[in-house]
């Protein structure tokens, strides 16, 4: 009876925490948020040939200073609406710094693609992604990369926090979205 129990616990244990890590960080998720980083590159949102804003003060989790980039973009036939923020840190880092020399404070890419209809219909189709400088994707504690429906369902995390704020942009009030 106990190895039973044991035997079933664990069984729920590996379900749980399978149906958890298919919510996000998935083979299809990375291989879509490389699509995405390829686009950023072309319209020169990120990468090597990157253009540059003026930075504003950032609140956390996203950095000492933000620059935030709207616009569109069309991946596999999809059009959809896309903002990159650029986090700058560490925190002490200050706006001629990154001004002057941008590259060498960048610290994360956090990103928002709005994807097709049904992609995630409970939080207006956004997929998240958050990448490092060089274009990878970036992991959470358990090593899980933040790309997709990150944290969804969770308390804290990108839909969390964005679904705070009915259109899930905090940053304008202008109509971004493509829906």
């Amino acid at each position: 009876m106990k190895k039973t129990t044991i035997a079933i616990a664990a069984t729920a244990m590996m379900l749980s925490t399978t149906l958890h890590e298919q919510e996000f960080g998935t083979d299809d998720d990375a291989a879509y948020a490389a699509l995405l980083w390829e686009l950023m590159e072309r319209e020169r949102l990120s990468g090597d040939d990157a253009l540059y804003g003026f930075p504003y003060e950032g609140v956390d989790p996203h950095g000492a200073l933000l620059e935030t980039f709207y616009t569109e973009g069309t991946i596999n036939g999809h059009t959809g609406a896309l903002i990159v923020k650029r986090n700058y840190g560490p925190a002490e880092v200050e706006f001629d710094d990154v001004i002057g020399d941008p590259a060498s404070h960048l610290a994360a890419l956090t990103v928002m693609f709005q994807r097709e209809e049904g992609y995630d219909s409970d939080n207006q189709n956004w997929f998240w992604v958050k990448y490092l400088p060089d274009g990878t994707l970036d992991k959470n504690p358990a090593g899980m990369s933040l790309a997709g429906r990150v944290a969804k369902g969770a308390d804290q995390g990108c839909i969390a926090c964005h679904s705070s704020d009915s259109d899930y942009i905090f940053t304008t009030d202008a109509n971004v979205s493509m829906k």
